[in-house]
């Protein structure tokens, strides 16, 4: 069975930082796609970043520069360091997992080709 666990949310005021983490188990996929999304109050989920089992990286245009997406394979958690937070930031963050075909990038998509989800973490940044 498949358990992503998300941990690291909080309260921060803009221009502060957060490191969130996800703790997998129990999916050992060799070619996968490891991402984080992110859905804000009244709003759909949307693709935050992304981290192929080759480590390919991708960013949403919004957090370039600001967020970086990275990975412990042999404790199988992934990382995702925010910098420069701002208050449209605030969203319910989630890690999921899918296979990976090794075409086109892990946000590719969306969140629709994602088939495990974590329970989520809530970041605030106030102003």
């Amino acid at each position: 069975q498949v358990r992503l666990v998300e941990s690291g949310g909080g309260s921060v005021q803009a221009g502060g930082s957060l490191r969130l983490s996800c703790t997998a188990s129990g999916y050992s996929k060799i070619d996968n796609c490891m991402g984080w999304f992110r859905q804000p109050p009244g709003s759909e989920r949307e693709g935050v970043a992304a981290i192929a089992s080759d480590d390919y990286q991708t960013y949403a245009d919004f957090v370039k520069g600001r967020f970086t997406i990275s990975k412990d394979s042999a404790k199988n958690i992934l990382y995702l360091h925010m910098d420069a937070l701002k208050p449209e930031d605030t969203a319910m963050y989630y890690c999921a997992a899918r296979d990976w075909f090794r075409n086109g990038n892990c946000l590719d998509g969306g969140p629709g080709r994602y088939d495990f989800w974590g329970q989520g973490t809530q970041v605030t940044v106030s102003s």
